[in-house]
């Protein structure tokens, strides 16, 4: 089974010493997102085929990577870097400062073990077509030789969405590339909407040949009905990719987690409302004051990624799930 960690927060940038910890423990655990229910996932070298870790700022963890591969882990470090204002993401890491980041990993680990994600695309008055092309064309052109793969997607406007980019609409935006909705993020005073798929058609179409002018495979995440010919499906948790950083073959079956999803099937150890990054367009952050409250709370030694009490929990086991799919039970905070 490949580890994913982390979707729902950025592992590398705030929570790496906690997940160096769980790996020496050899488990973590996790509350499932939906049911709330506590499970307690392997981590264990004999049930881990590898590690995706997804990231805006691997810089803290850097040094960690090597006792990650001294433990015998293979992994893939993908990393978010757009150049985005920081209306759009509060507190990510300077893009140059990422690039140099990047371009450590390749050099230490090999640029198999890199995938340079440019996404979410956000179409605002701070982030207009023309904006991302002169951007995608810089971060590439300081991106070769380190990765051989970018990975785009546009921004969906979910509802959790839409209520960070809308948390006080103020006007509506009239512009010339086929809006379909629009929106005002609050006291900062950008719009922003969602443009017909032919727009983000054309704009990725642009991409691409950029990239493919660097060197780089480009391919769209789970974004079929905007994704031109001759433009690849993203597969972000691939076991070909990690057959490679590992040195022989690892087998997987496709599960994605959404429709156009590719991706092989992982277990995902973050959890929501746990990433301080403040992007407006995450999806995986309703409530800032939330996740400030469980990352004071953090516990470097802990089970659990923040603090959980026992008491919250009416059952005073929880599932175990191996990731060779056995199912036992254990106390809630046992070792």
């Amino acid at each position: 089974m490949i580890i994913s960690a982390s979707v729902r927060t950025d592992v590398p940038a705030f929570y790496g010493e906690w997940f160096r910890n769980r790996l020496r423990a050899g488990y973590c655990c996790v509350l499932n997102p939906y049911s709330g229910k506590p499970y307690r996932v392997s981590l264990r070298r004999e049930d881990v085929d590898g590690i995706v870790f997804w990231t805006k700022d691997v810089g803290p963890f850097i040094d960690r990577l090597e006792e990650v591969r001294g433990m015998g882990y293979p992994f893939v470090v993908s990393h978010t870097i757009t150049g985005n204002p920081r209306v759009l993401e509060k507190s990510v890491v300077d893009a140059e400062k990422a690039v140099g980041n990047l371009r450590v990993i390749a050099r230490e680990f090999g640029e198999r073990a890199c995938v340079w994600r440019y996404d979410p695309i956000v179409f605002s008055t701070v982030s207009r077509y023309e904006d991302h092309v002169k951007r995608f064309e810089k971060l590439s052109e300081q991106l070769v030789g380190a990765v051989d793969e970018v990975v785009v997607s546009v921004m969906h406007p979910y509802s959790k969405v839409r209520r960070v980019m809308d948390a006080a609409v103020k006007g509506k935006y009239s512009g010339n590339d086929g809006a379909a909705s629009v929106g005002d993020r609050g006291g900062d005073g950008i719009k922003w909407w969602d443009p017909s798929d032919d727009v983000k058609m054309r704009l990725i179409g642009e991409l691409n040949e950029i990239a493919k002018g660097r060197g780089m495979r480009l391919c769209v995440c789970s974004g079929e009905q905007y994704r031109p010919a001759g433009v690849g499906a993203a597969k972000c948790i691939d076991v070909g990719r990690m057959s490679d950083v590992a040195g022989y073959e690892i087998k997987g079956k496709v599960r994605g987690t959404r429709d156009g999803c590719l991706c092989d099937e992982s277990r995902d150890v973050g959890m929501y409302d746990t990433c301080p990054h403040g992007c407006a367009y995450c999806y995986a952050t309703n409530d800032m004051g939330l996740v400030a409250k469980r990352f004071k709370g953090h516990d470097v030694n802990g089970e659990f990624m923040f603090e959980v009490a026992s008491g919250s929990f009416e059952c005073g086991e929880i599932k175990v799930l191996k990731n060779k799919g056995e199912m036992v039970q254990l106390g809630l905070f046992s070792k």
